[in-house]
């Protein structure tokens, strides 16, 4: 194995636009491959464009028919069949969908194979995290599931055990769905509650089918946690639940929508306590899965301040040259940022609450505290079902 990170990247990813009033601004994704640039992480990484995902590659996750729907609205927009998710005011289409849509999920696919083949230790597609994609739909803004073909390829490739950490604001619905019978894959997604956001799953019970028991995990938080409740809930499930699991790749997906800034979800998490668990998740990777890490992107809609610093601290972690949290951003990507969107940019790599504190679960559960309780609950969902004390 080289231990070298890789960093996936093609110019044309951008080109997955659904319009100016959306907000998923792919100027997010240039701004980010712009602020690694600005800290020279590209020279610290192999930077690698995969080609798109062909349509046996597809055919993993998606069904065939769904695969011709978004083939002909990429090439009509106009003639979008609904009935697909295709054409909706979430998932509006565009010329030229399928083959941008194709190329995201092949950077993920590609990671995976670089990580499984040993190219590389850790590889990075945070262009992708498309997670809402159905087999045969799209939804919340995903057209392809880039991380459950990423998952499926492994699969293929012959893992036995792929362990998948989903912190995104959003419950990770779409690649909880491909794997719900198939017990060689853990999801754990830790998201905002279903009570009070799309997609309005992802409760405690939902823990497998009969043939995966426990395999599918869900934390589902009150509206307004912060950075300790946030961290002490993943610290309280998702490390124990790794370790019982002990996967041969994990694969990450890294929203940055949980940020107290995002303009679609309700959480108050910082920049710091995200670049937190993205250490934790490099962490995991390398005491549990011999260092094998998949990392990818997400949500995430505060586009100038939160997503290209977010995924900057995620590159770089995954690169061995971590950037401080204190970091002065580079003069040359404020200017950038100004040029390309009127706003000024962050100064700092930090939003000044760095280290963040957070209290262990050993150190006591609060009855009375919903954070604690919404704790408990996913514990007490699927820790028995694994043989494990809740």
């Amino acid at each position: 194995m080289s231990g070298r990170a890789q960093l996936m990247w093609d110019e044309a990813v951008t080109g997955y636009d659904f319009g100016p009033d959306h907000p998923m601004d792919p100027v997010r994704l240039d701004l980010t491959w712009r602020l690694v640039q600005a800290f020279g992480l590209d020279r610290e990484m192999s930077v690698v464009a995969a080609k798109p995902a062909g349509e046996s590659t597809l055919r993993l996750v998606h069904r065939e028919d769904y695969i011709e729907a978004v083939k002909a609205a990429s090439v009509d927009p106009g003639a979008a069949d609904a009935s697909y998710g295709l054409g909706t005011m979430d998932d509006p289409a565009f010329a030229g969908m399928h083959e941008v849509s194709a190329l995201i999920a092949g950077q993920s696919v590609g990671a995976a194979e670089a990580v499984w083949r040993g190219d590389a230790l850790h590889a990075v597609n945070f262009a992708g995290g498309l997670h809402h994609a159905m087999p045969g739909a799209a939804s919340g803004f995903c057209i392809y599931n880039d991380a459950s073909l990423a998952i499926a390829r492994l699969l293929e490739l012959g893992a036995e055990r792929v362990a998948y950490v989903d912190v995104d604001v959003h419950h990770g619905d779409g690649v909880q769905a491909a794997f719900w019978e198939d017990p060689r894959v853990l999801t754990i997604s830790l998201h905002e509650h279903p009570r009070t956001l799309f997609p309005q799953t992802g409760w405690p019970e939902e823990t497998g089918a009969e043939s995966a028991e426990g395999a599918a995990v869900n934390v589902a938080l009150p509206a307004g946690t912060g950075d300790a409740g946030w961290l002490r809930a993943f610290h309280a499930v998702v490390p124990e639940v790794i370790a019982d699991f002990r996967p041969q790749v994990l694969v990450t997906q890294h929203g940055a929508d949980t940020h107290f800034e995002d303009p679609l979800a309700h959480l108050a998490v910082s920049l710091d306590a995200q670049r937190a668990v993205q250490v934790a998740c490099h962490d995991l990777a390398h005491e549990y899965a011999d260092g094998r890490w998949v990392a990818l992107g997400g949500g995430g809609y505060a586009v100038v301040d939160v997503v290209p610093r977010s995924w900057t601290h995620l590159v770089a972690i995954a690169a061995g040259r971590a950037v401080e949290p204190t970091a002065l951003i580079p003069e040359g990507w404020r200017q950038e940022v100004f040029a390309r969107t009127r706003q000024l940019g962050p100064g700092r790599m930090t939003d000044g609450r760095w280290p963040v504190g957070w209290a262990s679960w050993e150190a006591g559960y609060d009855p009375a505290d919903r954070l604690d309780q919404a704790v408990l609950a996913a514990r007490r969902a699927v820790f028995p079902l694994r043989g494990m004390l809740a």
